[in-house]
């Protein structure tokens, strides 16, 4: 088994660090079950069967094991799942030298979640509106993923380092991207939703010509065995980050039953016939995994080469054509995919942002267009040291440019952004003060003129 790197003050000294530290990182690289001696180890106070006991007579302590095997895991695996990220509270029979503080559990760390995610949003502001697509989801079903990455639980969970906290790749969304358009384009739903199997469009590669389909285009040629042609497609889908509603992953249990049946067990049966019937009385085999609970946010971000796609699709770019498939992409594998691990018994199934407002009873923000002025005007403010897209956006002096706009068109187009972006960060239905108080006057004085207010909802 191999040692994890603890440091030294995290193993006997304070077990606040290790509370402290990210669920990724207390479930891989601090998890409690790495170690040579872990009943001499302070950091596994949360194992039932495997904390340091006292003699009562000699007042000694017991001495273990020298290091766990394999198959002595199995009970305690859960406890450490457990203990790494469900953090259950303390317990006061266990002998400790001091009392930890309360388990932050992931509060601390749900800045640097959102923070991933304002970075990403940043970053897709800097890209042409036509260039970007972006798509908010809300998990009806828990969400898992990265189950076949090695661990001792033997379910593993996909963190994204150095950070410590779940992710989905990208390849992982267009994989089911991919597999949702597919299913559209072949004809096995009623309604095809725009896509189709096929193949208009072509490209020179060498002396030989290679005909192309929506998705070879959109996604890339998939190449067979032996195959020369490759076409890179023109969509780059960007690494999902959840936004985890609670203050915790949550632990889910899967049971096998008659591994008798389907496990051969060579050491107690080493000559064949190594099967046994199946029958009722067989032992189940109850197996830990970390899921993100329900409700948690998804936001994906995919971007378009419109250089690539006009050379080899001019039709699919324009008007956003582009755009309009993939979203009825994302609709179908929200409805039937899902995304994730574990798909087929009902895992990683969303619904669109919009729809679980819808749902639950909560105002819906009616969509509007993306002003490309006011990208170009955020862009121009947030060049400037110190200031950050939030505090521009609602600050007084993006309000005053855009009262200051002579086109009557631009300045609705702008207007209806801005308070679309508000109401999408709830500043708009909550009090403001200072320079943000004053933007939300002159833009409530906007929308009291009768050309420039409308279509703003």
């Amino acid at each position: 088994m191999p040692i994890a790197a603890v440091p030294k003050y995290m193993q006997d000294n304070d077990p606040e660090f290790y509370l402290a530290a990210p669920p990724g990182h207390r479930f891989l690289l601090y998890f409690p079950a790495w170690g040579e001696n872990r009943e001499t180890r302070k950091l596994d106070w949360r194992m039932d069967d495997r904390v340091p006991k006292i003699d009562k007579k000699t007042k000694q302590q017991k001495v273990g094991k020298s290091g766990p095997e394999w198959e002595d895991l199995t009970n305690g695996q859960f406890a450490c799942t457990i203990a790494a990220c469900k953090t259950p509270p303390y317990d006061e029979e266990r002998p400790r030298a001091r009392k930890p503080k309360a388990d932050p559990g992931l509060k601390s760390w749900m800045p640097v979640m959102e923070a991933l995610l304002a970075r990403q949003i940043a970053a897709a502001s800097r890209i042409a509106h036509d260039a970007v697509h972006r798509v908010s989801a809300q998990a009806i079903s828990p969400f898992t993923t990265g189950l076949g990455n090695e661990h001792p639980l033997e379910n593993g969970f996909a963190f994204l380092n150095p950070y410590g906290l779940p992710y989905l790749p990208g390849s992982g969304v267009k994989g089911v991207l991919r597999q949702a358009a597919g299913e559209l384009a072949n004809g096995m739903w009623a309604d095809k939703r725009g896509w189709s199997d096929e193949k208009p469009y072509a490209i020179e590669i060498g002396e030989q010509t290679v005909s192309l389909s929506m998705l070879d285009v959109l996604f890339g040629l998939e190449s067979k065995d032996g195959d020369t042609a490759h076409v890179r497609g023109a969509l780059s889908f960007w690494d999902m980050i959840p936004q985890i509603v609670a203050d915790s992953l949550m632990v889910e249990i899967m049971t096998p039953h008659q591994s008798h049946y389907y496990q051969i067990d060579k050491k107690k049966n080493p000559q064949p016939p190594h099967f046994q019937s199946p029958h009722d009385s067989g032992q189940p085999t109850p197996l830990s995994f970390l899921t993100v609970p329900p409700k948690s946010r998804f936001v994906f971000h995919v971007m378009c080469d419109l250089a690539c796609l006009k050379r080899l699709a001019p039709d699919l770019a324009e008007n956003d054509r582009w755009k309009t498939l993939l979203q009825s992409a994302f609709e179908h594998a929200f409805a039937w995919l899902g995304f994730g691990a574990k798909t087929a018994v009902g895992y990683g199934a969303m619904i669109r942002a919009d729809e679980s407002a819808s749902q639950t009873g909560e105002r819906q923000v009616s969509p509007a267009p993306r002003s490309r002025w006011v990208d170009d005007k955020l862009r121009e403010l947030c060049s400037k040291p110190g200031i950050k897209e939030d505090d521009a956006l609602r600050g007084k002096t993006l309000a005053e440019a855009v009262k200051a706009i002579d086109d009557e068109t631009t300045r609705r187009e702008a207007l209806a952004d801005i308070v679309h972006r508000w109401k999408e960060k709830g500043w708009w239905a909550s009090k403001v003060s200072g320079s943000a108080k004053q933007a939300k006057a002159i833009y409530e004085e906007l929308l009291g003129k009768g050309p420039a207010a409308q279509g703003v909802d």
